[in-house]
């Protein structure tokens, strides 16, 4: 079978490249440079713990080594702390690292894996598609045509692919803008990032605005400052009095010393591709959605987009079209991003007391900054990534389906577990291997040998189980798991979200469970390649 084809060597096709690659599927990833960037210290990205370690397995790379886990957050109003979070077990700290940083592991490891090939200097100027497959020329050199099974369109927000494809982009431009700035300076939270409401060293009114400090390794600082409205114009020396105001004003003093590495400024918009998908080809990151309400989160919903629909391309470039497993990666994806747009479309005219409507919505000040907060970290309604509690894929009616701490379609919490093999592993470094992951909790297993309980209790019987499972899946064993009674049994999708759990060994209730979760009993092949030959959807 042909190739994915991947439009756009970023961090989202790269990562799907990859994960593709380790479910055994190659892959062409369409670069329109030359193969390499250049490092930018302001721009920068938020990831989730779950996004982190997508990366580090894809990658085999430490990356919190390359960035920085906050030891915590801290809101200031004026002079008073409104809000704080000291980040724990219980609270896991976002990791903030330079995206160049995180583009080159990713270029690192796709430059070792075989199943992966980058063709540079190649710029996407058509597509066709066919029945069996999808063709796409490029220009350069050569002009070279591409022959793929599927063809995904990872090349930003301008993508040539929705252009080609003729997928409309609606939503607003330069929602806000913010000037950015990287950097060396010694200030007094060290490891804490900053949210700075109102400064007391800037005039009240519209432009009095906020700034935000987050930490970077080496002693390396991202600021970023909220522009007024408008389009005033941010000269060098606008940018070096504001950095240097900043400072001044956070050491109650002179300007400290400091290094300027790099600046720029962020315009953040909000807009959503009507469709992402059409026949074989589909849209991923900033070419489906632009995302930038609070904080630098726009690429960790990248990196999901591809770690959803990694695993459904796996299974039908080796089983075969499932037009219904294909529909559900926009059907889950574009909900939360919706759902995400349209919280900040609430929120930001009320955070930003535009219009007098902050007097209007009930809500303290306080409140409020406790909102932006938990936006900038990736939390609540402006940042949380959301469950696919409404995903087609999720099961119907299962008698034996009970409640634990994670609620079905979010991602799972990282456990260790027993592997078939005997080692304890985290349940994470099972994921995106192309297998559904079967996980019974059993208090006390873990202090025996795995010859002890295998052949023990209910283990047998779950074993033949997960053996006549309508797809490949791995029988993990876990001491204990959030609100999971004992010899309860999970079901988790290759990308790391719970299907549901079950009260015990039930394996009519599993088997539905996992024929849902791969969208329905599989159609006959000649059926299923004529409905994804049918073209537009």
């Amino acid at each position: 079978m042909d190739p994915v084809i991947i439009v756009g060597a970023g961090p989202v096709g790269l990562t799907l490249a990859l994960a593709l690659a380790r479910q055994e599927v190659p892959s062409v990833v369409l670069d329109e440079g030359p193969g390499k960037g250049e490092p930018r210290p302001a721009r920068t990205a938020v990831l989730r713990e779950d996004t982190a370690a997508l990366l580090e397995r894809l990658t085999k790379v430490a990356l919190g080594e390359h960035g920085v886990r906050w030891a915590g957050w801290r809101s200031l109003r004026r002079k008073q702390v409104m809000n704080e979070v000291v980040f724990g077990e219980r609270d896991a700290a976002p990791l903030h690292i330079a995206q160049h940083v995180v583009t080159s592991a990713l270029r690192a490891a796709v430059a070792d894996e075989p199943l992966v090939k980058v063709a540079v200097d190649s710029r996407l100027d058509s597509i066709e598609q066919e029945r069996s497959g999808v063709t796409a020329h490029t220009r350069g050199p050569k002009g070279i045509w591409w022959r793929g099974s599927y063809l995904v369109g990872c090349d930003g927000p301008r993508s040539t692919v929705r252009k080609l494809q003729d997928i409309r982009f609606p939503g607003r431009t330069a929602v806000e803008r913010h000037a950015v700035a990287a950097l060396r300076v010694e200030l007094p939270w060290e490891g804490r990032a900053l949210l700075h409401r109102m400064p007391p060293w800037r005039q009240s009114g519209p432009s009095a605005g906020e700034v935000t400090a987050r930490p970077l390794p080496d002693g390396v600082w991202r600021l970023d400052w909220l522009l007024p409205p408008g389009k005033e114009l941010v000269t060098p020396e606008t940018l070096v009095a504001r950095i240097r105001e900043t400072l001044a004003g956070w050491t109650n003093g002179s300007t400290p010393a400091y290094e300027l590495l790099d600046t720029g400024v962020h315009m953040v918009h909000h807009r959503l591709a009507r469709r992402w998908r059409v026949g074989r080809v589909l849209l991923a990151g900033d070419a489906a959605h632009l995302l930038g309400a609070l904080g630098t989160q726009g690429l960790d919903e990248g990196l999901r987009d591809a770690d959803n629909l990694a695993w459904k391309l796996a299974v039908v470039w080796h089983h075969g079209p499932h037009e219904a497993l294909l529909d559900s990666y926009q059907a889950e994806r574009r909900a939360l991003i919706t759902a995400r747009l349209r919280a900040a479309d609430l929120a930001l005219p009320v955070l930003r007391g535009a219009g007098g409507l902050r007097q209007m919505v009930p809500g303290t000040a306080r409140g409020h900054d406790v909102l932006l907060t938990d936006g900038h970290l990736g939390r609540g309604p402006l940042g949380a990534p959301g469950a696919y509690a409404d995903s087609p894929l999720a099961p119907r009616h299962l008698q034996g389906e009970i409640p634990v701490d994670t609620p079905p379609g979010a991602q799972v919490t990282d456990v260790r577990v027993t592997a078939e093999d005997g080692s304890f592993v985290q349940l994470r470094d099972r994921l995106g291997r192309g297998a559904l992951l079967v996980v019974l909790i059993a208090p006390g297993t873990g202090v025996w040998a795995r010859k002890h309980w295998v052949s023990a209790g209910v283990m047998p019987r779950l074993a033949a189980a997960v053996t006549a499972l309508p797809h490949p899946a791995e029988l993990l064993v876990a001491e204990e798991y959030p609100g999971a009674p004992a010899h309860s049994v999970l079901l988790v999708r290759p990308d790391g979200h719970l299907v549901t759990t079950l009260s015990g060994v039930r394996p009519a209730d599993l088997y539905a469970a996992a024929e849902a979760t791969l969208g329905g009993a599989v159609k006959e092949e000649a059926e299923a390649e004529a409905e994804a030959g049918s073209g537009v959807r």
